[in-house]
């Protein structure tokens, strides 16, 4: 089984959300999404200061096999996006929880977190697909 962090909520599109101290969240893909989608060539990130829905479509990752859209799994206003992936889109392959985060959202609602898998139902989620 991939490597599923406890400190994370996670979407049912596998995309995976921490809170951060300073009232935004960052949010990237899972090591299942990235190992299921393999190498990764092409990364197309949000615009700052865009306000996001949940489960609005609002970056594209790209790899060798598809292009697949990344969720929001939250609602607020993108505050920041990871520009280190636009010319290195593979640190999503090899670091998908600490370097290959996608972008940062500033949380409209935090009761969307409460919506989200933890670890386990994450797990589970993924065993059935």
């Amino acid at each position: 089984m991939s490597n599923i962090p406890d400190d994370l909520r996670y979407a049912p599109t596998h995309e995976w959300i921490r809170k951060n101290d300073d009232g935004t969240a960052t949010v990237g893909i899972s090591d299942h999404a990235q190992y299921a989608l393999g190498d990764i060539v092409f990364v197309e990130l949000p615009e700052i200061g865009s306000t996001i829905n949940a489960k609005d479509e609002v970056a594209v990752v790209e790899s060798v096999k598809a292009a697949s859209d990344i969720y929001s799994p939250v609602s607020g206003v993108i505050a920041a996006i990871n520009n280190e992936l636009l010319d290195a889109p593979e640190t999503v392959n090899s670091s998908p929880y600490q370097d290959g985060w996608f972008f940062k959202v500033t949380i409209a609602n935090e009761g969307e977190l409460l919506k989200l898998m933890d670890k386990d139902s994450y797990s589970t989620h993924c065993e059935d697909e």
